[in-house]
């Protein structure tokens, strides 16, 4: 069964760290490129990070860069997302997304089912 499995979401106070993860079944993460997405309560999804199979191209959006880093580790066929300075407005639902093409673009093959982050003091 191919799959994304979401993990290391939670409560944090704002200015603190989480790193999610992204682990992959059924299918290897290094022919994919892989984009973290978020969802707020009332909020459409919207794109945060994605980095491409080959690892040359790397998209943040604004509103992350700097605080926020995409890697991926293909022996453990794993893709994290660091977060650092957490805000109140980083939270929501994450996911994870592949798709097997070079570059990120949609529409996405796989998704996960989301992790839960919450900054709040």
């Amino acid at each position: 069964q191919l799959q994304l499995a979401e993990s290391g979401g939670g409560l944090v106070q704002p200015g603190g760290s989480l790193r999610l993860s992204c682990a992959a079944s059924g299918f290897t993460l290094d022919n994919s490129a892989i984009g973290w997405f978020r969802q707020a309560p009332g909020k459409e999804r919207e794109g945060v990070s994605c980095i491409s199979w080959s690892d040359d191209n790397i998209y943040y959006r604004d509103s992350v860069k700097g605080r926020f880093t995409i890697s991926r580790d293909n022996a453990k066929n794993t893709v994290y997302l660091q977060m650092n300075s957490l805000k109140p407005e980083d939270t929501g639902i994450y996911f994870c997304a592949a798709v097997q093409a070079p570059a990120c673009i949609e529409p996405y093959d796989y998704w996960g089912q989301g992790t839960q982050v919450t900054v709040s003091s």
